[in-house]
C-alpha cells in the first residue's frame, strides 16, 4: 500500500470523513465562486452605465466650457476656476461580500454654490460648473464600482484556486486512499473467512472420525 495510511477500520472512517469534508468544502467554494461572479458581472454592467453617463456629462461640460472660454476669455475663466475651493465630500467605508472587502464611497450631493459675480459671467459658466460637479459624483461612483470589481476578481481567483486544489488534488487522493483501504480490509476479511472456514472443516473432520483414528491422528 503506497498511500502512507495504515489500512485499519479507524483509518477508513477517518479517510471517509476527510473525503466528505473536502467534497462539502468544494461545494461551498463553488457556490461562493458563482455568487461572486454574479455580483461582479452586475457591477461591470453598472460600471459601463456610469462610464456612458460620464462621457455624456463630460461632453456637455466641455461644450459649455468652450462657450465660456470664447465669451469670457481663457484668462478670466482660469481666475474664476482658481477661486472655486476644492471640496472632498466623501468618506470611504468597507463592507464584505462573501469574504471580499468591498469599498463603499459615502457622499452627499451638496447644492450648487457660485463663487463668482454674475455681472462678469454668463449662463454657460453655470452649466459648465453644474456639469463638472455631476461628473465628480459620477467619478466617485465609478471608482467605487471599478475597485469593487477588482476586489471581487481577486477573491474569485483565490476561490477558484482553492476549489481546484480540492477538486484536482485532495478529493482524488482521498478517494484513492479510501479505495485502497477498503480493498486491503476486504482482502483481510476474505482471508479471515477462509481461515475460520478451514478451522471449522478440520473440527468437523475430527468429529466425524472414529475415536481410535482421532487418537492416532493426534499421536506424534
Amino acid at each position: 500500500m503506497q498511500t502512507g495510511v495504515v489500512p485499519t477500520k479507524a483509518s477508513l472512517m477517518k479517510t471517509k470523513s476527510l473525503l466528505e469534508f473536502s467534497e462539502k468544502g468544494f461545494e461551498l467554494l463553488d457556490k461562493k465562486r458563482n455568487v461572486l461572479i454574479t455580483e461582479m458581472m452586475g457591477l461591470m454592467d453598472r460600471a459601463r452605465d456610469i462610464q456612458n453617463a460620464i462621457s455624456t456629462t463630460f461632453g456637455k461640460a466641455y461644450e459649455a466650457l468652450q462657450v465660456v472660454n470664447i465669451s469670457l476669455g481663457v484668462f478670466n475663466v482660469e481666475e474664476i476656476a482658481v477661486s472655486i475651493p476644492i471640496l472632498e465630500e466623501f468618506e470611504i467605508l468597507m463592507s464584505s461580500i462573501m469574504g471580499a472587502e468591498i469599498p463603499t464611497i459615502k457622499y452627499e450631493e451638496s447644492r450648487i454654490e457660485t463663487y463668482y459675480g454674475f455681472f462678469r459671467t454668463n449662463p454657460a459658466l453655470d452649466i459648465a460648473l453644474i456639469s463638472f460637479k455631476q461628473v465628480k459624483y459620477l467619478v466617485y461612483q465609478l471608482a467605487e464600482v471599478e475597485n469593487s470589481v477588482y476586489k471581487l476578481a481577486m477573491e474569485i481567483k483565490k476561490t477558484q484556486k482553492r476549489a481546484n486544489a480540492l477538486e484536482k488534488i485532495q478529493i482524488p487522493r482521498y478517494k484513492k486512499q479510501l479505495k485502497t483501504i477498503r480493498e486491503v480490509l476486504e482482502e483481510k476479511e476474505r482471508e479471515e473467512f477462509f481461515r475460520i472456514k478451514l478451522v471449522k472443516q478440520r473440527k468437523q473432520s475430527d468429529i466425524n472420525l472414529p475415536m481410535g483414528r482421532q487418537h492416532n491422528q493426534r499421536m506424534p
